[in-house]
């Protein structure tokens, strides 16, 4: 016949136990059942991995771009390029030059630029610095701006103009170098020409060359045959 413990050692054993759970000493069944929930979160994070290989619906793969990207070299050199500022004989083609390469040019911002390029392709090439008025943002002051660094390769009316023969020089669009191979002109000459061109405006007719410090009509007769004047 079992012998029962007395009532007060089975309180004190249950006390006891008691007293350990509260104060967080696991027991034996705590200890089976955090075993039991890593064994399952171990297997659902391999059920993951798993799934994801095998492109589970709904799941976001993150790959590396497979295409040619643009060099950092070329990027920046463009960068370069366009922020260097023009020289002081440079010119450019208003009726060719990109929304980028016009930037360039004195007051002249990105937004502007994408007008001019825009009026352009709907109304046709400019020809002359004065149609460049017709586009909204274009006014005196930055015509003026831009005068020395802009050329025309339209004519008036918008038509591309016939390139010059041979050995024939453009005196309203030629540069410095090119003014002084001219017979009688040289260097000294050539800038004096580009200057008075830039302040006041096109020759109209080779005559006018007089009007610029050093060129008499002895100089003139010289360049005709050899110079081009729209």
């Amino acid at each position: 016949m079992r012998k029962m413990a007395p009532a007060g050692t089975a309180m004190a054993i249950s006390a006891t136990a008691a007293g350990r759970t509260l104060c967080g000493m696991p027991t034996s069944d705590d200890r089976r059942a955090a075993a039991i929930l890593l064994a399952l979160a171990a297997a659902g994070v391999l059920l993951r991995v798993l799934v994801a290989g095998e492109g589970a619906p709904g799941a976001v793969a993150y790959r590396l771009g497979t295409g040619p990207r643009p060099a950092q070299d070329s990027v920046a050199a463009r960068a370069a390029r366009l922020a260097r500022p023009l020289g002081r004989y440079e010119k450019i083609d208003v009726d060719r030059a990109g929304a980028d390469e016009l930037t360039r040019l004195p007051r002249i911002g990105p937004a502007l630029a994408g007008r001019i390029v825009a009026d352009r392709e709907a109304a046709g090439p400019f020809g002359s610095l004065e149609a460049l008025d017709r586009v909204p943002g274009v006014g005196p002051a930055l015509l003026a701006a831009i005068r020395r660094h802009v050329t025309f390769s339209a004519g008036p009316w918008g038509r591309p103009r016939r390139p010059p023969a041979a050995g024939i020089v453009t005196i309203n669009t030629a540069t410095v170098e090119e003014l002084a191979q001219l017979p009688g002109i040289g260097r000294v000459r050539a800038q004096a020409i580009v200057e008075d061109r830039r302040r006041r405006g096109p020759f109209r007719r080779l005559e006018d060359l007089v009007r610029v410090r050093g060129i008499g009509s002895a100089t003139v007769e010289r360049l005709r045959g050899k110079v081009r004047v729209p």
